[in-house]
């Protein structure tokens, strides 16, 4: 359940604007602020189940959004080399406060 829970955290960073203003809350709600299935329901005045298959219809249009446009998945693979890369300048001593900066605000752009 963790790794659905940052999957789709991430996933709604990336596509939020994609969703509509009742999408973006439910999920805000549900994964953001780990409110229960029933607490937004109360909250929005509807049914439980009504909240479930909203979330369950914005969690596939989240999915198809990322396997059509790939931004997660590029976005992990550019941690990945930053990592790699950062890993590689402090082996040979090249990791100096410059250039540590330089790649934060790579890591930042997006």
């Amino acid at each position: 359940m963790f790794e659905k829970t940052n999957r789709m955290n991430l996933l709604f960073d990336f596509y939020q604007e994609l969703l509509t203003t009742k999408q973006k809350a439910y999920v805000s709600f549900y994964y953001l602020d780990d409110y229960s299935l029933g607490e937004i329901a109360e909250e929005f005045e509807v049914s439980r189940q009504a909240i479930y298959d909203n979330i369950k219809r914005t969690e596939e249009s989240l999915e198809k959004y990322e396997e059509k446009l790939g931004m997660l998945k590029k976005y992990q693979q550019r941690e990945k080399l930053f990592g790699e890369l950062e890993a590689q300048l402090k082996a040979k001593n090249y990791l100096d406060e410059h250039i540590t900066k330089t790649l934060e605000q790579l890591k930042n752009i997006d």
